[in-house]
């Protein structure tokens, strides 16, 4: 293995909490849930030998990560891994019309159209593609054996696909909470999941 990753969802943000879509164009804060499972993720990698933080540009992934910034690690964003525009429809209410027209958005890209879009959004190709320049960046980088990288929930279904050279139609196969974790491996050119859909830091919550 020459490279071990911690992909982690941000926390949760109050537009999470409330079902509404945030995308790329809103840079929303984490909520007190938010920066309860930051602490949480915190206090259990806290030990973790990690080389380099990576986060996309908002700051609801930097409020994530906070902690290991803090404590002194190299930290880089990269707004490749900024999550997919949503367009128009980014902090409208989650009302009967908006699910609507994300379910039939969704049900084109489970079919095969991975260009459909909303408008003034983006589509799942165009995220793969920058998801694919911003995985070069951290993967050029011998020294940097274990790295952290915080992201978004749609981009990271997107980029499990992408390492794992699955079709994008695959994307729901991958869970994910505010906090998730995947552990992934890179072996030469090669990616693998070594611990998917990782939410045991959470049960920090439920004890306190």
């Amino acid at each position: 293995m020459d490279k071990e990753l911690y992909i982690i969802r941000h926390g949760e943000t109050e537009l999470n909490r409330l079902g509404i879509v945030q995308g790329r164009g809103i840079d929303a804060d984490l909520n007190d849930t938010g920066r309860a499972q930051a602490a949480a993720f915190y206090e259990t990698y806290k030990n973790v030998a990690f080389d380099k933080v990576y986060t996309s540009t908002l700051k609801r992934t930097h409020q994530t990560v906070q902690g290991f910034i803090d404590s002194g690690l190299p930290w880089e964003q990269l707004s490749g891994l900024d999550e997919l525009a949503w367009g128009e429809w980014e902090g409208q209410p989650n009302t009967e019309e908006a699910r609507e027209v994300f379910r039939l958005l969704v049900e084109e890209w489970l079919n095969g159209n991975y260009d459909a879009k909303l408008k003034g959004g983006e589509s799942p190709r165009e995220v793969a593609e920058r998801l694919k320049a911003a995985m070069l960046t951290i993967a050029a980088q011998p020294n940097e054996k274990t790295v952290l990288v915080c992201m978004h929930g749609r981009a990271l279904r997107i980029l499990l696909c992408v390492l794992l050279n699955k079709p994008l139609n695959q994307m729901a196969e991958f869970a994910h909470v505010n906090t998730i974790l995947y552990r992934v491996s890179l072996t030469g050119d090669i990616y693998d999941i070594i611990d998917p859909n990782n939410s045991d830091h959470l049960q920090l919550l439920t004890q306190s």
